[in-house]
């Protein structure tokens, strides 16, 4: 999937998801609130097929997003304060960090249950909304 990719990409991806896998299968997808994945057509299209079961990660958490928790190792590893000449020299670094990265691949193990996990999100949004109010009044 591109990096932001339009609500068609998305419907092109999620017929793929359908023609590929068995009929039988009730398929959940978690996906971050992205607009294109909750897009008038995409919600019809799922309508159309309630073998395809939506998650989202809450807002705000960026942490629960696989994909974020990779740039960010990226980043952390390999980008921060480093000294790249060409953008070709950066490209060389990122794809050296992901062929590095795919020699020795682990699966994430969450150490927390999915509940504390949410627990400790309705905690922190609280937090924040509160905060947030306590600076407009």
């Amino acid at each position: 999937m591109p990096a932001a990719p339009t609500h068609a990409e998305w419907l092109k991806f999620l017929r793929k998801i359908d023609r590929e896998t068995p009929k039988d299968k009730t398929l959940h997808l978690i996906a971050d609130n992205y607009a294109t994945h909750k897009h008038p057509a995409v919600q019809q299209w799922l309508a159309r097929h309630p073998r395809f079961n939506m998650h989202f990660t809450p807002t705000s958490a960026s942490w629960l997003n696989m994909v974020e928790r990779f740039f960010r190792d990226l980043t952390t590893e390999r980008l921060r304060r480093g000294v790249f000449c060409s953008v070709p020299e950066l490209v060389a670094a990122i794809d050296e960090y992901v062929a590095h990265h795919n020699t020795d691949p682990k699966p994430f193990i969450w150490t927390k249950s999915a509940r504390d996990i949410l627990q400790k999100v309705i905690r922190a949004n609280a937090r924040l909304s509160s905060k947030q109010n306590e600076t407009l009044h």
